[in-house]
């Protein structure tokens, strides 16, 4: 039987999926429902393959599958967006939204079928289940898409079993089925999108802003499977190998990306970059502001080092001391949010490039700086860091960056949504700068109710809607682009049941909670 934790998980996700289908209410919102209600005994026999170590590969296994939760974002994302650039007018962007849905439901149910088909005995009725459910979304597919858009559905696909098949073998423990859905499947599709642009380049369409965060997302990775494969073969600790290491990143960032990058915005990446970045001088001071935070980020790691030292007894970092960076991301972004949101979609891009680096100079412990990385960031490890890999933190800008990237800019008439919408780039500050964070300090100190079958309390998740509510507030007061035609029930309900779901889940929360409070803003 699945344990209450699971089904409290189950019952908010389908509340989210049916307020989703209440307002959208057609072809799509009801393939969404019937895909819910297939993952959710699906995602039992993961759980149980889990449990009995019968998966092909090691995933993380401090949590559930989290099948569920994770198969539902893509799909709902597609739907919002194609809702609201209906509304808008805009059909190219319409189209768009139809294909990242019906993507999410194909690689979803893809994931389910190997669960069902590894599980023995062959489980009879969750097999009918997914069957109907799956004859349900290509019906509807065959009757949606077009010749091209079932293409690049079917691309994308392709491109997911062979992601999955490469990292989750050199990442073992690094995901749960769930995360790994959402993780290698937002990159494949990433990695469709750019290959279909760069195709496609004559054409002139989009914004030099998305083409360098196709770029430099596909490019880190890229680059970290060329290395892995590379290390197989000799020794990544060695100066010599370090020397290459350094090397051929040089010689990959400017043969391959660069020109890549080129090709699409039609000017030099480097030049077209710094008149970005220093184009007003609000972008100055801001990027001043931003380069003192991030010292004083270091200096916090440089710290609690520094006392671990000092008092051999401690070998961890409180969980109060890791929400310090919660405050400082929190502190990033809102200036960005509301000065220059262009500027934080670069920024946010940068950073997560600089992020991923570095955790390739750890994980392969490339000289100097290597083994320094590995000490100093071993303070801040937790549970959900069990595999080779350190993630959270890249986890925690992704959450704070994602809702900024994924803003539907062509279907928001003036650079905002309307009502609650207006209220999607700041998704990730609310549901983990401020709700996750403010959960987790008031929950351990003074927390004495816990939700049953966890470890988080009553307390921690009422102080955490309050605290986003009072959010809400300064944003309305501070930002002046931001206006919820009295929206405020909706918002209460979208920040409740988010709550609600940071004191359930078992999946990395900082990833999974934006996602589903830009949902519902949508």
């Amino acid at each position: 039987m699945l344990n209450k934790p699971v089904l409290v998980e189950s019952l908010i996700v389908f509340i989210i999926v049916l307020f989703v289908h209440a307002v959208v209410w057609d072809r799509y919102s009801w393939c969404a429902v019937a895909l819910a209600i297939q993952a959710f005994y699906v995602q039992f026999k993961w759980d149980r393959l889990l449990q009995l170590g019968g998966a092909v590969f090691q995933f993380r296994t401090a949590a559930n599958s989290g099948l569920l939760p994770a198969s539902m974002v893509i799909p709902l994302l597609g739907i919002a967006m194609k809702e609201r650039c209906k509304s808008a007018g805009i059909v190219y962007f319409e189209r768009f939204g139809i294909v990242v849905a019906s993507t999410g439901m194909l690689v979803a149910l893809f994931l389910s079928v190997i669960a069902v088909g590894i599980t023995k005995p062959v489980p009879t009725n969750t097999c009918i289940l997914t069957g109907v459910a799956g004859s349900i979304i290509i019906y509807t597919m065959k009757h949606s898409l077009t010749v091209s858009e079932v293409i690049e559905v079917l691309e994308v696909l392709l491109i997911f079993v062979y992601l999955s098949m490469i990292l989750l073998y050199l990442l073992p423990r690094c995901f749960t089925p769930g995360e790994a859905l959402l993780v290698l499947g937002g990159l494949s599709f990433v990695l469709n999108q750019l290959i279909k642009r760069s195709l496609n380049v004559i054409e002139g369409r989009g914004d030099p802003i998305d083409f360098f965060l196709l770029v430099a997302v596909v490019g880190v990775v890229l680059l970290g499977l060329f290395f892995t494969v590379l290390f197989i073969f000799m020794d990544s600790g060695t100066w010599i190998s370090s020397m290459f290491f350094h090397m051929m990143t040089a010689v990959l960032g400017l043969g391959v990306i660069m020109p890549w990058l080129y090709r699409l915005i039609q000017r030099n990446p480097l030049l077209w970059l710094l008149k970005f970045l220093f184009q007003t001088q609000t972008r100055v001071y801001l990027l001043v502001y931003w380069t003192f935070l991030a010292a004083s980020a270091c200096g916090v790691v440089f710290y609690q080092n520094a006392k671990r030292s000092s008092e051999s007894k401690k070998h961890q970092a409180s969980t109060i001391t890791r929400k310090y960076f919660h405050f400082i991301v929190v502190a990033t972004y809102v200036p960005g949010l509301i000065y220059d949101r262009q500027l934080l979609y670069v920024a946010a891009v940068l950073c997560l490039a600089v992020f991923i680096f570095l955790e390739y100079i750890r994980y392969f412990r490339i000289k100097p700086f290597g083994q320094t990385l590995r000490h100093l960031l071993s303070l801040f490890l937790d549970e959900r860091d069990s595999g080779p890999l350190i993630l959270t933190h890249i986890y925690l800008l992704l959450g704070m960056s994602l809702p900024v990237w994924l803003f539907p800019r062509s279907c928001a008439p003036k650079g905002t949504l309307s009502g609650a919408g207006a209220l999607v780039p700041y998704s990730g500050v609310l549901a983990v700068g401020v709700g996750d964070t403010i959960a987790s300090i008031f929950g351990s100190t003074m927390g004495e109710i816990k939700w049953p079958g966890t470890k988080k309390t009553f307390e921690g998740t009422m102080t955490a809607i309050f605290a986003q509510i009072i959010a809400v507030a300064l944003i309305l007061i501070f930002d002046s682009s931001v206006n919820l035609n009295s929206n405020y029930a909706w918002i209460l309900v979208s920040v409740s049941l988010v709550s609600l779901l940071e004191a359930y889940t078992t999946q990395i929360d900082n990833l999974l909670l934006p996602l589903y409070l830009q949902i519902m803003f949508m």
